[in-house]
């Protein structure tokens, strides 16, 4: 489902060409129809509110709905205007499965089994933006670019039509309270009520605390603060590809349409191999809880048990993206950056799942608010960096323009392997996090 929405998101830079030639515009203005999409999901929090006082299942039922019913005037657009307004409502229809997803895995997976389930949920939000160009550039090439928005107009109703179906509701308090009615019906006892039934926090409250939250923990906690900044570089760089790629590759090796989008399908294989690890991550944690045990006699999990992968991600992506740079040119085999590619798609997975377990392990009671933070910052990441990396690719060349973002991420090498030894410390000072 997840795919689905950020398929929307890729699968629109393939039509750049034929939009700016249709509507008779420029290719940042065309552009700004990616970075509104991914601005809507940014601003989609208030999707897990909703949640809490309806379950998991009508606010995907809802989404999908809107989802599909902003599609239509993309498709049919007759002018620019119409295709960024449309887009934005899109990625804000869509942000619910970002932000209600993370709640769903919690509601399904005990905490010591979560680590595989937080793996596909944090991967599956790329695995659009691996495959969607490839789509999207088969599509302009063989048929036409509106195109790729009834195959996502289909798609989506077909996913709809799905969860209709076979999703349940798993959100514990509104299941207790449909129990609780079913009882009082069945016996009519009124004694039986549900927790949540008693509640007297209204929507407008919970709504305005539960937006107010993530911008507390982003100015409050340092951890979160950073891990957060880490992973918006990381997906603002996979955004800002969708504009090197195809500059690099026609230009270096003259790839058409759809071959540039084969080349993304590296990141696709790595996130692959990032999810067949998992059960390494999970042998590296029970051996250091095993370990605490020896030392304190107690064994129990700590949130910086997480981290080990991120802190063996952050060379990874540096590397990776060296590899890439400095590789893209004419004189070496397109295979060559290629893997460059994948090596930072190793990294950046293996970076989003830590980062993810994390926050929810180290902020228990407001894991919602803690995802959501970091979904407002990578995502306003991802809305910013494909307005300026085609230009910033063509003044800099393609060694450097890639040379400076390893640079960036150089910069923030360290910080995995200090919150990994210091977490503990710092999450003592924590207004939100739990610090033992």
């Amino acid at each position: 489902m997840m795919g689905n929405r950020t398929n929307g998101s890729a699968v629109y830079t393939a039509s750049y060409p034929e939009m700016i030639s249709e509507f008779n515009t420029s290719r940042i203005v065309v552009t700004l129809g990616l970075s509104f999409y991914v601005l809507g999901i940014a601003l989609g929090p208030f999707w897990s509110p909703l949640a809490e006082f309806y379950g998991r299942r009508p606010i995907y039922l809802a989404s999908f709905l809107f989802f599909m019913i902003f599609l239509i005037p993309s498709a049919l657009a007759k002018n620019i205007q119409t295709m960024i307004v449309s887009r934005f409502f899109q990625g804000l229809a869509g942000s619910a499965f970002l932000s209600v997803s993370g709640g769903t895995v919690s509601d399904m997976f005990t905490h010591d089994k979560m680590l595989l389930p937080m793996a596909v949920f944090s991967l599956s939000p790329f695995v659009g933006p691996s495959t969607g160009p490839l789509i999207g550039g088969l599509m302009v090439m063989f048929a036409e670019w509106r195109w790729m928005h009834y195959y996502l107009l289909i798609l989506s109703g077909a996913l709809l039509i799905s969860i209709a179906l076979f999703v349940p509701e798993t959100y514990h308090p509104v299941l207790l309270a449909r129990k609780a009615v079913g009882i009082r019906k069945e016996t009519g006892d009124d004694r039986y009520y549900a927790p949540m039934e008693r509640s007297t926090k209204s929507i407008p409250v919970t709504v305005g605390l539960s937006l107010l939250r993530p911008f507390q923990i982003l100015f409050f906690e340092p951890m979160a603060l950073i891990l957060n900044i880490y992973t918006a570089m990381l997906l603002g760089l996979l955004y800002l590809f969708f504009g090197a790629f195809p500059l690099i590759f026609t230009t270096n090796h003259g790839f058409n349409l759809w071959q540039v989008g084969l080349t993304f399908t590296g990141l696709l294989v790595a996130m692959i191999i990032a999810c067949c690890v998992t059960p390494f991550w999970n042998n590296l944690r029970y051996r250091l809880k095993e370990r605490r045990r020896r030392k304190t006699g107690v064994m129990k999990d700590e949130p910086e048990d997480q981290l080990p992968q991120v802190v063996v991600a952050a060379p990874l992506i540096t590397g990776g993206l060296f590899w890439f740079g400095f590789t893209s040119t004419e004189g070496i085999h397109w295979i060559v950056p290629l893997i460059g590619s994948g090596v930072f798609g190793l990294g950046m997975s293996f970076a989003f799942t830590g980062v993810f377990t994390f926050l929810v392990a180290a902020y228990p009671r407001y894991a919602a608010s803690a995802l959501a933070s970091n979904a407002l910052v990578r995502c306003s990441f991802a809305a910013a960096f494909p307005l300026f990396g085609y230009q910033m690719y063509e003044a800099l060349g393609f060694q450097w323009a890639t040379g400076l973002l390893a640079f960036i991420t150089l910069a923030l090498l360290p910080f995995p392997y200090i919150f990994f030894r210091y977490g503990k410390r710092i999450r003592q000072r924590s207004r939100f996090a739990t610090a033992t």
